[in-house]
């Protein structure tokens, strides 16, 4: 028999124990004293999953089976309703009153258990995800203190082992509950469970444990509902974890801590249920075991259409995102170097997905999108589960991350350092070495920090490289209209005699430096990333080709920077302002696109899709926001150009330089 909020039992059986029962009867704890003001968000939580699972202890085909417990019912559904009004103002707001105003309804109604359950299940849901709630442990909780605990708060009622037989409880009406009864924790999540420690219950001898730590609370969920599953369950849950079946199911803690054992079943199957009874026991494994990217992307595709279902459009299209940043794009580049076509439809079908939760598109047409991504990671999954790369596949893909990565970044660097050596002053030329330099130092550094020591998300990944590019690009623009505009005779003669007897000015050296920086230090990081990629694909019997790869691409990358050194001594010194200053122009537009699509990548910008051709290295991508930023780049390239030509008809003055 559960225990009732509003009949609770009395105090006094033991001389030195004050005795308590926790919600729904599943904790007798130590007097902690009294309960203290929660979070109202965290409260309705915790009034959401006593309602889910206690009113079919009240009502029974249509008739109430126990009238006390039946008015407590209508208490905490009006309790539920006023504390969601309480809340802070968000786009989801409007929509949970209205489903909370359902749920009362219903229960005035003696609607059907298993209604008045799936109401508030998805009640619950809908605010964890409209106000982005805390719902796991930040770490794995540690279940030998959670042993601890329990062995000091609440054994004496409910025992040694849990079964409700404990000294203190004995002569209780009704007696403790029994942590071995299967059908009844089936219906309970970790997260009801430590609702109940932190928060108490209101109006009774249940006191608020706040007065325990955070991790404290969660250890002691943790272990409690360690209680109710079997050995063989626990058990075939490990054999599952071991062999990495499953894992994209639990990507974190949220859906171990969550779910009933009830709803892991319904969602994931009994394979799914010993998973999750496997983890309670274990939570230090998700830690050792991280699932991979596209298993963590395709649980977060499926985790952003069930928040879309629940109307949470805003939050639906973060995990969109999430799934893109922190799921396939860790494994993009190991994709395009076994199926460059697949990598290109999953980008393209993962973006349009995200487009729909953005625009509020229907909730079936968001359904098939999923479906659609969903399939095509998948089948990522078996081709690079199933593929090792073969000796002249890494050396080519070695090669080819470099020279993509590289090139743009050495055509700046490379026309930067003629532009001095025309000019010149070579000994300005060390700035520019040292700000190529320092990029690259720094973006060894940021990947070992976020190897090792700070994780570093995708979306902050992609806005480091979408402001660099813009800011780049910004700079390009600049530099090379200025370059151009010394293209003409009468501009270069006056600027090279200027030079003989001056300097360049400070401002001008420390541009060039950063310009420098900025063109290598955006793709730094995530070269290094491809290249761990791709080391993970090829095993250490394909190291030696990754190595010559990447030896190979470097010295064609220096053969190109020579090249170029080479030609601008022998090109007329008018033209070589005038090519420089195109090629600027041009890696300005190319930079742009770019940048605006890693903005769009971490979700900063939208990206609405239009048919037109995809060429990444050119920074062209079919959407609206980039082929007009680079149309506008594009106008004020020209606008330059014709600018510089007019102007260069007259002398120029210092101010111009």
């Amino acid at each position: 028999m559960a225990y009732s909020f509003s009949r609770f039992f009395p105090t006094g059986i033991a001389a030195t124990v004050a005795l308590r029962v926790a919600f729904g009867g599943l904790l007798c704890l130590a007097l902690a004293g009294p309960a203290r003001a929660a979070d109202p968000a965290q409260t309705v939580l915790h009034l959401l999953d006593y309602i889910a699972v206690d009113y079919a202890e009240t009502v029974e085909n249509g008739r109430v089976k126990n009238a006390d417990e039946y008015r407590e019912m209508h208490e905490f559904a009006g309790q539920v309703q006023g504390l969601i009004k309480g809340l802070p103002e968000n786009e989801g707001r409007a929509r949970l009153l209205s489903e909370a105003a359902t749920l009362a309804k219903r229960i005035n109604a003696k609607a059907s258990p298993t209604e008045i359950t799936d109401k508030a299940t998805a009640l619950r849901w809908a605010l964890i995800s409209a106000y982005q709630l805390q719902i796991a442990p930040k770490a794995a909780p540690d279940l030998k203190a959670g042993a601890a605990l329990y062995k000091e708060h609440c054994a004496a009622c409910h025992g040694a082992e849990g079964r409700g037989d404990g000294p203190a409880g004995k002569g209780l009406e009704p007696a403790p509950s029994n942590f071995h009864d299967g059908e009844r924790m089936a219906q309970r999540s970790v997260y009801g469970l430590y609702n109940t420690i932190t928060l108490g219950v209101d109006g009774t001898g249940m006191a608020a444990y706040k007065h325990l730590n955070e991790d404290e609370r969660w250890a002691l969920a943790f272990y409690v509902a360690d209680f109710a599953p079997d050995k063989a369950t626990r058990e075939q849950g490990a054999a599952l974890w071991t062999a990495g079946k499953g894992r994209g199911n639990f990507p974190d803690l949220d859906n171990v801590v969550t779910l009933s054992a009830n709803e892991a079943r319904e969602r994931f199957g009994a394979d799914g249920a010993a998973l999750q009874a496997y983890l309670r026991a274990n939570p230090q494994a998700l830690a050792a075991g991280k699932p991979s990217p596209l298993e963590f992307a395709i649980a977060t595709v499926d985790k952003s259409l069930d928040t879309y279902r629940a109307g949470q459009r805003a939050a639906a299209a973060h995990l969109a995102i999430q799934a893109y940043l922190e799921g396939f794009e860790l494994v993009e580049s190991s994709l395009r170097n076994v199926d460059a076509d697949l990598m290109t439809r999953i980008e393209r079908e993962m973006m349009a997905y995200r487009g729909l939760l953005q625009s509020g598109a229907g909730v079936e047409q968001a359904r098939q999108q999923a479906a659609a991504v969903r399939a095509l990671l998948v089948a990522a999954r078996e081709k690079l589960d199933n593929t090792r790369l073969s000796s002249a596949t890494t050396f080519v893909s070695a090669l080819v991350i470099l020279l993509r990565e590289g090139a743009e970044a050495i055509l700046v660097v490379a026309a930067i350092l003629a532009f001095l050596a025309r000019a010149g002053r070579p000994e300005a030329r060390r700035w520019v070495h040292a700000g190529w330099i320092a990029a690259l130092a720094l973006g060894g550094i940021t990947w070992a920090v976020s190897s090792y020591l700070v994780e570093i998300s995708g979306a902050g990944r992609e806005m480091t490289e979408g402001v660099t590019a813009l800011i780049a690009a910004a700079m390009l623009l600049y530099v090379g209209y200025w370059l151009h505009s010394k293209s003409h005779s009468r501009a270069w003669q006056q600027f090279i005699a200027d030079k003989v007897g001056g300097a360049l000015s400070k401002g001008t050296v420390w541009a060039l430096a950063l310009i420098s920086f900025l063109a290598v230090y955006r793709e730094a990081f995530e070269t290094v990333l491809s290249y761990q990629a791709l080391s993970a694909q090829a095993g250490p019997e394909g190291y030696g080709a990754l190595w010559g790869g990447l030896a190979t691409a470097s010295a064609l990358l220096v053969a190109v920077a020579w090249a170029i050194l080479r030609a601008s001594v022998k090109l007329p010194i008018g033209l070589f302002f005038s090519i420089s200053g195109i090629l600027l122009l041009i890696l300005a537009v190319v930079f742009t696109g770019q940048g605006i699509a890693a903005l769009q990548e971490a979700g900063r910008i939208g990206a609405d899709t239009v048919r037109f051709i995809s060429v990444p290295l050119l920074g062209i991508y079919p959407t609206l926001q980039t082929l007009g930023a680079q149309a506008v780049a594009l106008i004020l390239s020209a606008f330059g150009l014709w600018w510089a030509m007019r102007a260069g008809k007259r002398p120029m003055n210092h101010k111009e330089q």
